[in-house]
């Protein structure tokens, strides 16, 4: 019996996905299919994948043309497969010719003819056409932010609004229109992502959900829990999506981290230690509203936003206009407590401890980019790493999960309403003093 196997995502099968099966399975008596699990595609940098894995392996299957299915979930799997299963020969499409030359040590290597003029790329990006025009002044960021785009089928920058254009890349400066024009600018795109700071969010998110615009905003969403709340009641009135864009909820390591979590990996989680610290930019901005919708996240992802009391100890850079130095929330749940420190004017050690009652996790500095963690142990034999790959530092992500979003007309992987709630309540509670406790 001559054994062939091949490889694929499988997203979408269309017409090329079948030929390609046909002319495998033409090779031989047995065809085995690996398909790609969401993981894997992942780390390969793979994110615009629409389907689940379960949707589309029942695909493969229902082509008829396929004896064995496998998962595919590591680099150098081919190998393993080829040799486990007895594979006499390995196809793939020709638009990887030469890619797996090696394999001809293992088995024949054949590359086969794909067919033109249809792409599970094409179809996705036809399902998901969609405008998006960003607002914001910090050119660094937004420059960076625009040319992540194009990793995401579907999505096209058509315009920005800033006061800022000098310092804006060549690419974007043409499709520039002054704050002034925020009316216009949001005749011309589907959506907007803001990066506009949070005592300006609340205005500009509510003018563009009452014209049809879907919404993405860098946290926190507003400095009022009850404005927050009015922004989703409205979007979802509006048969909108309004998103939280905090980058780290969209990376790959960080939520692995939270299913190893909750399969109790380390037993009960007692308490969280999170930084995140600067000498970078301004303290225009204070440190809480830089820095805390990063560092509540995963205290009120992993152990709830209904927390019993909070203490918030402040060093100010200007207490009048609320510019904090330094800030430390001490915050008490039932079982559990968490620390978390933020800064614009102190640098330590931007690591995050999770402790449980049978190990801990360590992520290193700095933890909200992670592509690395480690759960650990008290017979350090048992410790293990964990390593994913972070590409465009989660903005492609966030930018997948907000195009799947708007396409299924739901949140896809997106931040819980929630939690972005309870993020805007500590900061409500600190611009009202409450909770507060000032040092010299």
């Amino acid at each position: 019996m001559k054994k062939v196997i091949t490889y694929g995502t499988f997203d979408l099968l269309h017409y090329g996905h079948i030929r390609l099966l046909e002319r495998a399975k033409a090779l031989g008596d047995y065809l085995i299919v690996g398909v790609t699990s969401d993981d894997f595609d992942r780390a390969r940098g793979k994110i615009n994948v629409q389907q689940t894995l379960e949707e589309r392996i029942a695909a493969v299957r229902q082509t008829g043309l396929v004896d064995k299915i496998i998962l595919e979930e590591y680099e150098g799997q081919k190998i393993d497969d080829i040799k486990r299963y007895d594979v006499d020969i390995f196809a793939i499409g020709s638009d990887w010719k030469g890619k797996f030359d090696y394999l001809n040590n293992f088995c024949e290597v054949i590359y086969l003819d794909r067919t033109e003029g249809i792409s599970s790329t094409d179809l996705r990006t036809s399902n998901r056409k969609m405008t998006m025009g960003i607002v914001g002044d910090l050119a660094e960021y937004l420059n960076k932010f625009q040319s992540e785009d194009k990793y995401v089928n579907g999505i096209t920058i058509t315009g920005i609004c800033t006061n800022n254009l000098n310092e804006m890349n060549d690419e974007i400066r043409n499709l520039a229109y002054i704050d002034s024009n925020y009316d216009e600018f949001l005749n011309n795109v589907d959506s907007v992502y803001l990066y506009t700071g949070a005592s300006k969010n609340y205005n500009y998110i509510k003018k563009a959900l009452n014209k049809g615009k879907h919404v993405m905003c860098e946290s926190p969403i507003c400095t009022s829990s009850k404005k927050c709340l009015e922004l989703f009641d409205l979007a979802k009135e509006k048969n909108l999506i309004l998103m939280d864009a905090i980058r780290t909820n969209y990376s790959m390591a960080y939520n692995r981290l939270l299913l190893l979590l909750k399969s109790g990996k380390i037993g009960d989680i007692l308490s969280i230690d999170v930084k995140c610290t600067s000498l970078l930019g301004s303290l225009s901005m204070n440190s809480l509203l830089s820095w805390g919708a990063n560092a509540l996240l995963p205290v009120f992802q992993i152990l709830g936003t209904d927390y019993i009391s909070k203490r918030m100890i402040v060093k100010y850079n200007d207490k009048k206009k609320k510019e904090d130095y330094f800030t430390r929330i001490e915050m008490l749940y039932k079982n559990a407590i968490a620390n978390i420190t933020v800064s614009k004017g102190v640098k330590t050690e931007n690591d995050m401890i999770i402790t449980g009652t049978q190990g801990y996790v360590y992520i290193p500095s700095p933890w909200w980019k992670t592509d690395y963690f480690e759960i650990r142990y008290e017979n350090s034999q048992n410790n293990k790493r964990y390593f994913y790959q972070l590409d465009g530092e989660g903005i492609r992500n966030e930018l997948v999960s907000f195009a799947k979003s708007i396409q299924y007309n739901k949140p896809i992987d997106a931040i819980e309403k929630n939690v972005s709630v309870a993020i805007c309540q500590v900061i409500e509670d600190f611009l009202a003093d409450k909770d507060v406790v000032e040092i010299n």
